[in-house]
Formats: C-alpha cells, sequence, structure tokens
C-alpha cells in the first residue's frame, strides 16, 4: 500500500473487507501496516490479488471501500472492466470528491446516457438513477453540448396537488425534485444555482407544463416516471427537439397511480424496445449504493413480489 490511508480504505472499517476477502476466496488476508499479506492456493491467491487490483483507484485515492464493491469485482465478468469503470470520472464535487459509477450496472446506464438521445433508467431507489442523470447534464451543460437543463417530474403524488401546496410554482415543484436539486448542490457553487434559475440555464417544472414546447439544445430528466400516465410520457418524448437529449428514470415498483391506470414508463418499455437511439437500463438491488441494509431491503421485497 502507498500510504497508511490506502491501507485503511482497502482493508475497511475493523478490516471487514478482509474478512469478506477471506470468506468469499479462502485465502488469509492480513494488513501488516502498509503491507498486505495472502495466504492460501495459488489459485485463490490469484483472484484475491484481481480484486485488489481492480479495486486499486479507490484504496489509492483513500476512498473507504464498501462489501459492494468487493462483491462487484467477484460477479464481473473481467475484473479489468471494473477497473475501466472506476478510471471513468464523470465529475468532481465542490469539495474535490470524485464522481464514478460503483456499479456495473450503474456504468452501463451511463454509457447508454452518451450514446443514445433518451435513455431509460429503471430500477429500485438507492441506484444512482437521478444523481447520475443530473451529473451527465451538469457536465454537458460546462462543455457546452446543450443550452439548458429541464427538470420535470409528474407533480401529483399520494393525492396531493400542487394547487394545495403553499408558495408560488417555483416552491410547490422544488420539494418533489429534492434528488435532482441534491445532485446540483454536489457540483455547483449554491450562489450559481439561483442565478441559473433566474436565466433559464435551469428550468424546473410540473409536466404538465411540457406540453405544446419543442425542447431543443436541452438535456431533460424526467423523475419518477412510473407514476405518468401512457399519455403523459409520450407527450413528453415527442418534445424532444434538435441538439437535446433526455433520460427517463422511474421504478415500477413503487407506482403510485390508481390501480386500474397503466404506468407510463411500463408501458413505454414495451413499446420502444429496439427503436434507434432510445436506449434502456435496468438497474437491480445489486446496483444500490446507500446503506448496505438498503439493498437486502429492496432484495426481500424483490422475492416477496416474484413469490406473489
Amino acid at each position: 500500500m502507498p500510504d497508511r490511508a490506502s491501507a485503511v480504505a482497502l482493508a475497511g472499517a475493523g478490516e471487514a473487507n478482509l474478512r469478506q476477502l477471506n470468506q468469499a476466496l479462502g485465502v488469509q488476508a492480513v494488513l501488516r501496516g502498509q503491507e498486505l499479506h495472502l495466504v492460501g492456493t495459488q489459485p485463490a491467491l490469484n483472484r484475491c490479488i484481481q480484486v485488489v487490483t481492480a479495486l486499486a483507484h479507490l484504496w489509492r485515492r483513500g476512498q473507504p471501500i464498501t462489501a459492494a464493491d468487493i462483491d462487484t469485482v467477484l460477479t464481473a465478468p473481467d475484473p479489468e472492466l471494473v477497473t475501466q469503470m472506476h478510471r471513468d470520472i464523470l465529475a468532481h464535487t465542490r469539495r474535490g470528491e470524485e464522481i464514478c459509477a460503483r456499479t456495473l450496472g450503474q456504468w452501463q446506464y451511463i454509457q447508454a446516457i452518451r450514446t443514445h438521445e433518451i435513455t431509460f433508467g429503471i430500477g429500485p431507489a438507492g441506484t444512482g438513477k437521478t444523481y447520475l442523470a443530473a451529473v451527465l447534464a451538469v457536465q454537458a451543460l460546462h462543455n457546452q453540448e446543450c443550452e439548458r437543463l429541464i427538470l420535470t417530474r409528474p407533480a401529483v403524488e399520494a393525492g396531493e396537488k400542487l394547487g394545495f401546496l403553499p408558495g408560488d410554482l417555483q416552491q410547490k415543484i422544488s420539494p418533489y425534485l429534492r434528488p435532482l436539486y441534491d445532485a446540483l448542490y454536489d457540483l455547483l457553487d449554491p450562489v450559481r444555482i439561483p442565478q441559473w434559475l433566474e436565466r433559464g440555464v435551469i428550468e424546473v417544472a410540473p409536466l404538465a407544463y411540457m406540453r405544446g414546447r419543442t425542447l431543443n439544445r436541452a438535456f431533460i430528466i424526467l423523475d419518477e416516471a412510473q407514476n405518468t400516465t401512457p399519455g403523459q410520457i409520450k407527450m413528453l418524448l415527442t418534445r424532444l427537439g434538435f441538439g437535446s437529449r433526455m433520460v427517463i428514470t422511474g421504478d415500477t415498483t413503487q407506482v403510485d397511480l390508481d390501480r386500474r391506470q397503466d404506468s407510463g414508463l411500463t408501458v413505454a418499455a414495451q413499446v420502444l424496445q429496439g427503436v434507434p437511439g432510445i436506449g434502456f437500463c435496468q438497474l437491480t438491488a445489486a446496483d444500490v449504493v446507500r446503506h448496505p441494509l438498503v439493498q437486502r431491503i429492496v432484495s426481500a421485497y424483490e422475492r416477496y413480489e416474484q413469490s406473489g
């Protein structure tokens, strides 16, 4: 290990990562100072070295390694893919922290956004669907690949309508778009965000306000798309103009619509499969990058719903 911070990052809290390697690979991994000592059969040692090497970009900069990071390497078809994924830095936060995919599913999602005009990111909470889309949108603004960022979301949930919320339109819609704002505040000077909102560089609006418009030179993010009707999502998709990119995110297991109403996201996933220029990325519990317990909760619900 190049320094103590790297050694601590690789070992994990209470050397939990070393225990995980011991259990998964049948090796004895012991950290002595800044040196990692391995004991085991040659195939197991080779595999362990593969895992440690694939995660090198993280531990060398002292970034904590999680159990999920190790699982990503262990389940990857080729550990070199994980190395490439960690080297693909999307942006830096205002604190100087690197933002990159933490699972191969997230990386595939990023590649889909980069190579398609319209991308659907479908998956459970905590998989980074909204956050990564916002990061790429800000990056596109910085690179002058687009002129504005449009954030939208169906504004009726659990029976609550915008008209009953206090404040002007901006204040009414803002609570619904908190995940998008979180990404913006991670990347941009907080002073710039109100300025860009005032100038229309960043536009926040309910989905209904998109009707009748043509969105040129824009990066559009529709969040919580599972709560759109088929007509609403079709309306937004057909607003796409020249030089624009659109990302549709949602979780088809969290539909708040009336049971008699089809989800626009589910219908779109069936209708648009195979259409050139449109990419679909299905994220799973394995792509959850929040607290490890969140991943286990998502997996438990998936098993319950499949058994029903």
